[in-house]
């Protein structure tokens, strides 16, 4: 039956490489392939969502695809927090793919057919790592992530781009296969499975030292999290066009990093095990100051797209703290962060995109007065902002609260102090663009008859969708608490 669940999981992860083999057939006629670019992201929203009862209910639908050698295989299995991360990536490629359609029309792209492609393979790489039954799969679909998004990264193929695009190679693949390659290997003789298993498969195998030192492998081998030091290639990465950024922040690859940083957390080193050893101890201090530090240096940045740049590597790091508490509570936070900074974040690419295509503004320093141009571009933006820095009503606030439960839990109660200040660094980098936008007089303004100039529709459309979602999160961000509940 193609509906079983088992069935459900494969077609999830080959829907999006059927739409990408289909959008070349329409290069010519540009309606057509987005109106297929559009089906195919409707499409996986509602196989990954009809997977819901199932995972709730206790299923973990799963399914071995091809056998590699005895104890090593392709294969996929449903659990809660990859069910959370395909369910953030599935929708949000709705809401991108829409704006997309006005952003690349309006700014007269070229290569949009291979962009779209390109697009859709990397949604299919992303819910392969979301559904990864063992470290085998997730490290094979974690690759091809990079090798899809790197045309997207180069897409304007200029030569500051081409040189972004050799870093986020370098960064990405030199980390994986010199750290994560070698942290598999060595999960793979300590414990004789890869497979991601409720409570760990390293418990009691090993030393603190040697646990610790596992961990650091895995963390900084996994260059997608942007944990500092490795970082550099996040900002780099900015000069893509937006759609891009927002699929690199918000929807798939560096949630695919912080995603897979939980998930080994929680089903290889088990958060009882990891809790009991003291060795993430030290992972708990490094992201905090990853947290502050690129916080601090988005205050210096007058580039609106590197100061959200930063502020992701920022924002990510609460997710690895998360990890590094080795509590439950902390683990759900995680989760909750997960899907609140992608609501948050792709809004304000989103409306940073707007600004460009519209008024061709790029720093900060210029927008004194847009606001009274862009009305609802920047409202957006102050909700989006909001909800980065975790002020209610907006969902990152439940992200951060239950964060901060957990490190009380787990004894580390001066994490909390470090969040506080961190939203109000946030605060710091984020709500000044709101206030030159609607407080400040326009730069050179002759007339005081200001006429609304807004991006098209469709980048609207996106932007309120993704706005409005900010809000549903603070409103229904128990039911993401209850599907995690399953967890470990």
């Amino acid at each position: 039956m193609m509906s079983s669940p088992e069935n459900l999981v494969i077609l999830a992860v080959i829907a999006p490489a059927m739409g990408a083999a289909l959008m070349p057939l329409f290069h010519s006629r540009p309606n057509v392939r987005e109106a297929v670019t559009l089906a195919t992201a409707f499409l996986l929203a509602s196989i990954v969502a009809s997977l819901v009862p199932t995972v709730l209910s206790g299923g973990r639908p799963e399914v071995e695809v091809l056998a590699v050698a005895p104890g090593l295989a392709v294969a996929f299995e449903v659990e809660p927090l990859g069910l959370l991360f395909a369910l953030v990536a599935s929708g949000l490629w709705i809401v991108n793919s829409i704006y997309s359609i006005g952003y690349m029309r309006a700014d007269q792209q070229p290569r949009q057919t291979g962009f779209y492609v390109c697009f859709a393979i990397a949604l299919a790489s992303t819910v392969g790592i979301a559904f990864a039954k063992n470290l085998f799969t997730l490290f094979l679909f974690y690759e091809a992530l990079t090798l899809s998004t790197f045309p997207l990264v180069t897409h304007k193929r200029s030569a500051e781009a081409m040189r972004a695009g050799r870093v986020y190679l370098f960064a990405l693949l030199g980390t994986s296969m010199l750290l994560l390659l070698p942290a598999i290997v060595a999960t793979w003789l300590l414990a004789g499975t890869l497979d991601f298993t409720p409570g760990g498969i390293l418990t009691g195998q090993d030393s603190p030292l040697v646990i610790g030192g596992l961990l650091a492998l895995f963390v900084f081998g996994i260059g997608k999290a942007a944990m500092m030091p490795v970082h550099f290639w996040l900002p780099k990465a900015m000069v893509a066009p937006t759609p891009v950024s927002a699929l690199l922040h918000a929807v798939a690859v560096v949630k695919a990093g912080v995603f897979a940083i939980l998930k080994i957390v929680i089903y290889v080193f088990g958060l009882e095990a990891l809790a009991a050893s003291g060795a993430s101890n030290w992972l708990v201090f490094a992201a905090c100051s990853s947290l502050l530090i690129a916080s601090l240096i988005a205050l210096t940045k007058d580039n609106l797209k590197a100061r959200l740049a930063y502020s992701t590597v920022s924002q990510l790091a609460y997710v690895v703290v998360g990890a590094a508490l080795a509590h439950p509570t902390a683990a759900i936070g995680a989760g909750l962060q997960i899907a609140t900074h992608a609501a948050g974040k792709i809004t304000l690419f989103f409306c940073a995109g707007a600004i460009y295509i519209a008024a061709h503004k790029t720093e900060v320093s210029q927008l004194n007065g847009i606001g009274r141009r862009m009305p609802i571009t920047l409202a957006a933006f102050l909700i989006g902002s909001l909800s980065i820095i975790g002020m209610p009503p907006f969902g990152g606030m439940w992200s951060k609260w239950m964060l901060s439960l957990g490190a009380v839990d787990a004894g580390h109660t001066l994490v909390i102090g470090v969040f506080m200040l961190s939203s109000v660094l946030s605060a710091g980098y984020l709500l000044p663009v709101v206030v030159r936008a609607f407080f400040l007089p326009q730069s050179g303004a002759q007339s005081a008859v200001v006429r609304v100039e807004e991006a098209p529709i469709t980048c609207l459309i996106a932007i309120g969708t993704s706005a409005a979602l900010c809000v549903a999160l603070f409103i229904y961000a128990d039911a993401i608490e209850i599907l995690l509940q399953g967890l470990g």
